[in-house]
């Protein structure tokens, strides 16, 4: 991935906090080259070793419910670009229509192998194909959907700095997430005052100290997260 250059930014992104991150991320620009080769290399090669998991989780969603079995849905990414995230899908079909953008837990648009899916975390395997067309890294800041990212303050845009992640520190340290947001009155409203706030402080954290082995790490750790061996 191209670091672009300060005067190249969109305007939104220009600004003094997210300059000082800017700064860390410039000095690292050749190994967020490596970033990138790696991750269109190892996203190909897990491509190809998951396809049988593919194609049975495919099906099970068709014989389950109604609808695709991609939920596509439209995410921010590096420079503030939008794109069209790819996951199984785990709702029902319409699913943003009848609720919240963010799910809790207990939620009852989930289907039956929609459950077990978000348990495994298997809905993200697609998002292979958003790291193979450069749209996201393997660790990163979670995409978020325009309307959060509209909230952002100053600071947390230096987030955008980077592609979006298929994981992440925050990723791990919130993984029951839905947990915190079971008795909210407003889903969308307690994530946007609570809860991503608290992401951020760790997701501008490894922007400064943002290295190839702490990648590795974060991958890691999200494995054992989701094995719950930990």
């Amino acid at each position: 991935m191209r670091l672009k250059k300060w005067e190249e930014l969109p305007d939104k992104l220009k600004n003094e906090s997210v300059k000082n991150y800017y700064d860390i991320l410039y000095k690292k620009r050749f190994s967020l080259l490596g970033k990138r080769i790696f991750d269109l290399v190892f996203a190909i090669l897990l491509l190809i070793i998951l396809l049988p998991i593919f194609l049975i989780i495919s099906i099970a969603i068709k014989v389950d419910s109604k609808g695709p079995i991609f939920f596509r849905q439209v995410r921010v990414t590096q420079y503030n670009k939008t794109f069209r995230i790819f996951k199984f899908r785990t709702m029902v079909n319409n699913a943003e229509k009848i609720g919240a953008q963010v799910t809790s837990k207990n939620d009852t648009r989930i289907t039956k192998i929609g459950n077990f899916i978000r348990k495994l975390r298997l809905n993200e395997i697609p998002q292979l194909f958003n790291i193979i067309l450069g749209e996201m890294s393997f660790v990163g800041t979670r995409p978020e959907v325009v309307k959060y990212v509209a909230k952002y303050t100053d600071e947390m845009r230096a987030t955008l700095l980077l592609p979006a992640g298929v994981t992440s520190e925050a990723s791990i340290q919130y993984k029951d997430e839905e947990r915190l947001l079971i008795n909210a009155n407003d889903a969308d409203e307690e994530y946007i005052n609570n809860v991503l706030p608290e992401k951020m402080r760790y997701n501008l954290k490894s922007i400064e100290t943002f290295n190839f082995i702490s990648d590795l790490k974060t991958m890691v750790k999200t494995l054992i997260a989701v094995l719950k061996i930990y």
